[in-house]
């Protein structure tokens, strides 16, 4: 399994970016969301889904980083929504806790 929590830390993205992201994951339902996001339904995974999330993320900001006419911010703030409420949810579901602090991003 990989440890998706020890490698949050290290993403280094813009603090509005990140700022609208943990406002989108408030609001993530990932019943709703995850489909729309990853073109399928199958939501018993989770490892799996982070790994997709994690790897759509980092497209998506490469094309960001590299000025890409196909780069859409709105597109990258649900992707990131996804992953830190994923991430979230993921910890909550292996550590069987009740609340789990929000991951930093800087």
């Amino acid at each position: 399994m990989h440890n998706h929590f020890g490698n949050l830390p290290s993403l280094r993205r813009p603090r509005l970016l990140v700022r609208a992201a943990r406002i989108g994951a408030e609001e993530f339902h990932r019943n709703i969301h995850l489909p729309r996001l990853l073109g399928h339904s199958d939501l018993s995974d989770g490892v799996k889904i982070l790994d997709q999330l994690s790897g759509l993320e980092r497209n998506i900001e490469q094309s960001r980083k590299e000025g890409e006419l196909s780069y859409s911010i709105s597109q990258h703030v649900d992707v990131l929504a996804a992953l830190l409420a994923e991430l979230s949810f993921q910890q909550i579901k292996e550590k069987g806790l009740h609340q789990v602090a929000q991951p930093e991003m800087v």
